[in-house]
């Protein structure tokens, strides 16, 4: 099969099979990392609303048991297939150990378009499907943690929460079966944009080492950097947001009905505004639209930011894409035809294995709260807020000079869990980065970031399976 002819999991495959080659390690350890260990597929009946009966398609992948429990979304949508669902459990192994969250891939999603049902209708699938997942014993805190994705949100989360509750009433970790859940219900500050900071923090990371930018002539940093987005879902909103926030200047955005382009900048917040008004991007005062919302893709800037579906970039338009910069918000935006081309064009690719890793780095956090059944901060807060009053009571007392009221309490203020989400993210988002541009910049067989990506992974899902005695 050709590569154009390649499907999504294939490409996954052919991106693995590319860092494979760049170590050392037996093929059947090879082999045992790169296919996925469980897959299951199930149907089950639903009841529509003039009476008849509808089956449901639905799958859950478990990629790689080397880490307990295995994490990953579940989607909703009428384009799920069995592929989609492998290529998605297994970048989700590789993400995890790319950001060293200490997770198995997995993957699930239910074959059907949401819109097309009502919220009791919803509430059915979700239930049932979580309950079909007990039954085999592919859901819990410790062993498959499900998480939104495309189609699903916190609540459905709740929904699966409540679900696994009724059926282990016994079960004190129950509140980690599942991560993304509304606040009340066990989840934790900062899940709604972690994916979005995420990208956020990957991007400004990447553009943070001089030598590096000046091979893309290009200046260090964010600030004044020209930023396409495609898809404004919550991932894109989010990086649009911080992105615009540290001085990047949103020059097009693009959404499944049209895109819209301001060389001079879009406000994102306004665009969004001007969205619930009108339900569309398209004729947003100041700016003009494209003729096809792909075009928006091939718009002069920095950094392009595919955060919609996977396959937006490909062998027939890699050749017209202008950025400097690929920033992967989606999984899977790029087929390796296209990333062959963009590569030999000098394109940086930021891959999504690392770069939208926010949210599943977020999740381990609430999972971790889930175990440990405490807040962030809750023991903490109060006591670093007095031990910094008490150093600025002493500093004054040195100096002669007293502080503002507001500037004691920006000083003083102890971390609450927002902070603590957003610092971990953070520290680890920026390490994972500099461990992927130091496999790059040592091995000469390396050549671009998302190869190195998955030769980190590799290498630490290798170490895994040979601490278990299972390889000499």
């Amino acid at each position: 099969m050709g590569v154009n002819n390649l499907s999504f999991f294939e490409t996954v495959l052919s991106f693995f099979d590319k860092a494979a080659a760049c170590t050392s390690h037996p093929k059947g350890l090879i082999d045992q990392i790169k296919y996925c260990n469980s897959i299951y597929e199930f149907k089950f009946p639903v009841k529509r609303q003039d009476g008849t009966i509808e089956i449901l398609q639905a799958f859950r992948v478990e990629h790689s048991h080397h880490k307990l429990p295995v994490k990953g979304g579940i989607r909703f949508s009428e384009m799920v297939t069995q592929d989609e669902v492998k290529a998605l459990a297994a970048l989700m192994t590789y993400k995890c150990a790319i950001v060293d969250v200490p997770f198995g891939g997995a993957k699930g999603g239910i074959r059907f378009e949401p819109k097309n049902y009502t919220e009791e209708q919803i509430e059915h699938i979700t239930r049932r499907y979580t309950a079909e997942l007990v039954k085999k014993n592919f859901i819990g805190p410790g062993i498959d943690v499900p998480a939104p994705d495309y189609g699903t949100g916190s609540r459905e989360m709740a929904w699966i929460l409540d679900t696994y509750r009724a059926l282990h009433p016994d079960q004190i970790d129950a509140d980690g079966c599942v991560t993304g859940k509304p606040i009340a219900q066990g989840g934790i500050h900062g899940r709604t944009e972690a994916t979005g900071r995420g990208v956020f923090f990957a991007g400004r990371r990447a553009t943070c080492y001089e030598e590096d930018m000046k091979k893309l002539g290009l200046a260090k940093g964010l600030e004044g950097k020209t930023v396409v987005v495609q898809g404004l879902g919550n991932v894109g909103y989010y990086a649009a947001r911080f992105f615009q926030e540290a001085g990047a200047v949103i020059v097009a955005l693009i959404e499944w009905d049209g895109a819209i382009y301001n060389p001079k900048g879009l406000d994102i917040e306004a665009v969004q505004k001007h969205r619930r008004e009108t339900r569309s991007i398209l004729n947003f005062p100041g700016a003009r639209n494209f003729v096809k919302n792909t075009d928006g893709l091939e718009y002069e800037c920095d950094i392009l930011i595919p955060a919609a579906l996977e396959r937006q970039i490909t062998a027939q338009n890699a050749p017209n894409i202008k950025a400097k910069i690929i920033l992967e918000a989606a999984n899977g935006p790029t087929t390796a035809e296209a990333e062959k081309i963009l590569v030999e064009k000098g394109i940086m690719i930021v891959p999504d294995t690392y770069a939208n890793a926010g949210g599943v780095t977020v999740s381990y956090f609430e999972w971790l709260k889930n175990l440990s059944h405490v807040r962030f901060g809750r023991l903490s807060k109060r006591f670093e807020e007095g031990s910094h009053k008490r150093l600025v009571s002493v500093m004054e007392q040195l100096t002669g000079k007293s502080l503002t009221d507001e500037e004691k309490k920006i000083i003083t203020r102890g971390a609450d869990e927002i902070d603590f989400v957003n610092s971990g993210l953070e520290e680890t988002m920026y390490n994972a980065y500099d461990d992927m541009r130091e496999t790059m910049m040592k091995s000469p067989q390396v050549k671009d970031l998302r190869t190195a990506a998955f030769v980190n992974a590799i290498n630490k899902i290798a170490v895994s399976y040979l601490q278990m005695g299972i390889w000499p």
